[in-house]
């Protein structure tokens, strides 16, 4: 199965659900964004510091895997110099509309997270990069990419699972039972023998995703040359899912790309 076929699909159509992360932002956020009031999401619920920010104005700034008309016209908005990249040609769209409707300079890029060959060497101050490589076979490339785009003193910011979530029966915890059966790292696409993981994936057009470890999410940043400065964890509302009752399940990351040693 093609992955990123696959998933380019899965979330042109989550926008024509309206799904959370398929809706754009209003004019009034919009206008708090300019007023140098942003509160964006790397994780489900928790709005990066501010203090985690660079200096914004003018900043070259991507946004990974990051489409979906909300982080990338909120920091065009704040002063950014914005190109949102995104495999789904209607997550961009959303980009696109807000950034009409409010008058915002942003580029957008049809691409995989993986492969950010389009884009030269320090090209970039900021990196935003959302809750989105569960969707990615392997993340050792982004952060590698990620690393070389970004230029000295610039920061990443990013959001991802803890694989914790992977080793249960079901993502939405049915009847709030945990049942412990997958090992990690976790491919949903070495079990689409298993009646129920096909049913989910081939029947109901649900995304693949991939349970990376804390070792290549981590690690994998500090092995590219990224330097950790700062992290948080977060989970999702309580209510709608039992591992969240328990732990968070979701974390999120600065680093930074070493400034050049002066001489």
């Amino acid at each position: 199965m093609d992955v990123l076929a696959h998933n380019r699909e899965f979330w042109n159509r989550r926008v024509a659900e309206g799904n959370r992360w398929t809706v754009p932002v209003d004019a009034a956020t919009v206008q708090q964004a300019r007023a140098g009031r942003l509160e964006l999401l790397l994780t489900p619920t928790k709005p990066v510091p501010m203090s985690w920010y660079p200096p914004l104005a003018g900043l070259p700034t991507l946004c990974l895997a990051s489409g979906g008309g909300q982080q990338g016209p909120l920091l065009a908005a704040a002063g950014c110099q914005v190109t949102t990249l995104d495999y789904s040609p209607r997550q961009l769209a959303q980009d696109r509309l807000v950034a009409d409707r409010e008058r915002l300079t942003l580029a957008t890029v049809e691409g995989d997270m993986a492969d950010l060959s389009c884009f030269a060497d320090e090209s970039f101050g900021l990196i935003f990069h959302p809750c989105s490589n569960c969707f990615a076979e392997n993340v050792l490339p982004v952060w590698r990419e990620c690393f070389r785009v970004l230029r000295p003193g610039g920061v990443l910011l990013a959001g991802f699972n803890n694989p914790v979530r992977y080793i249960f029966e079901d993502a939405l915890y049915v009847n709030d039972v945990l049942t412990v059966c997958n090992k990690l790292p976790y491919r949903d696409s070495d079990h689409l023998d298993d009646p129920a993981v096909r049913k989910r994936i081939v029947d109901e057009h649900d995304a693949l995703e991939f349970g990376h470890t804390l070792e290549d999410q981590i690690g994998g940043q500090l092995r590219a040359g990224f330097v950790l400065t700062d992290m948080f964890e977060d989970r999702f509302d309580p209510t709608l899912e039992a591992i969240s009752k328990y732990l968070d399940t979701f974390m999120a990351t600065r680093a930074v790309k070493p400034p050049l040693s002066a001489g």
